[in-house]
């Protein structure tokens, strides 16, 4: 099994998102398909490999989220099945109304950061279940339900590597790891079972799609649980206030600012950082989970 991973190129920055491609002994597995914005990125990048969508055997998400799912009607479109979350799978068949959510969202940036999101042939979309494996190019995938960041997110195993999507949080470079908390299924005490999950599995790597490779796993999870932690409680006085968002989010990402600086984060990865992981999303999922919890 050989691993690459593709750097998209998101917003003309290095290291925001990735993609991989695992080379197996019968073909190639596509583990996320990154924004419509970026398939460009994505078939170049295929296309230096000497590869084209139509060799992708399978694409296994981790969540349907724009930055993880968005491109992924492409490669169905190229007779490419698509492996998701069961509670994913009719807003990849059906993506209107988390397309117009979104859209709600980011306005006049939506095309420019996502780019379009259509529809998906039914008889393409496939919903594993949790643990339960399945074989793609030769190789034995297994599924594991990692809720906390998402209600639809996916954790890939595929022999001692794991494919974490967002559920073990984003990390450029030497930086911290930072934990995306975007609205509206932040749930901390699920996140935090996830990442007891990831704790137990028989593996040696993580990939993150924000970005790469992660080798110390047990301490990457441990900084990954105590900044969720930190994060959450940061914010509870300002729901409980009843502060507006508008006022919350500038100190919000003074905070994080504050302490990716002291973790002496580069200014050029700055942007990186805020790229993968808006602070006025955080804002957003943790005011919500906040809400649900004492509602």
């Amino acid at each position: 099994m050989t691993i690459h991973t593709l750097d998209l190129g998101f917003l003309n920055l290095e290291q925001a998102i990735a993609a991989f491609v695992v080379e197996g002994p019968e073909g190639l597995i596509l583990i996320e398909s990154g924004p419509a914005s970026t398939l460009p990125h994505l078939e170049q990048a295929l296309a230096y490999k000497g590869w084209k969508k139509e060799d992708i055997k399978q694409v296994l998400l981790s969540h349907i989220h724009f930055d993880h799912a968005g491109a992924a009607w492409a490669f169905a479109a190229a007779g490419v099945d698509i492996q998701v979350h069961p509670k994913g799978l009719p807003h990849l068949q059906s993506p209107e109304k988390l397309y117009n959510s979104a859209r709600m969202i980011y306005g006049d940036q939506m095309d420019t950061l996502w780019g379009e999101m259509r529809p998906i042939d039914p008889a393409r979309l496939h919903a594993p279940e949790h643990g339960q494996s399945i074989s793609a190019a030769g190789l034995i995938c297994t599924p594991w339900y990692t809720p906390g960041h998402a209600v639809h997110h996916i954790a890939w195993q595929i022999g001692h590597v794991l494919f974490a999507g967002d559920v073990a949080g984003v990390k450029i470079n030497q930086g911290p790891v930072m934990p995306p908390c975007p609205p509206p299924d932040i749930n901390i005490e699920d996140w935090q079972a996830s990442i007891q999950l990831m704790r137990q599995l028989p593996i040696d790597t993580l990939y993150l799609t924000h970005f790469g490779e992660i080798k110390d796993i047990q301490r990457h999870l441990d900084e990954l649980e105590n900044r969720l932690i930190s994060w959450a409680a940061w914010m509870y006085p300002y729901f409980e206030k009843q502060i507006p968002s508008e006022v919350i989010i500038p100190e919000f990402q003074a905070f994080v600012k504050a302490d990716l600086l002291a973790n002496r984060v580069l200014d050029s990865e700055l942007q990186r950082y805020e790229a993968a992981n808006p602070a006025f999303m955080s804002v957003a999922g943790l005011l919500r989970y906040w809400k649900k919890k004492n509602g």
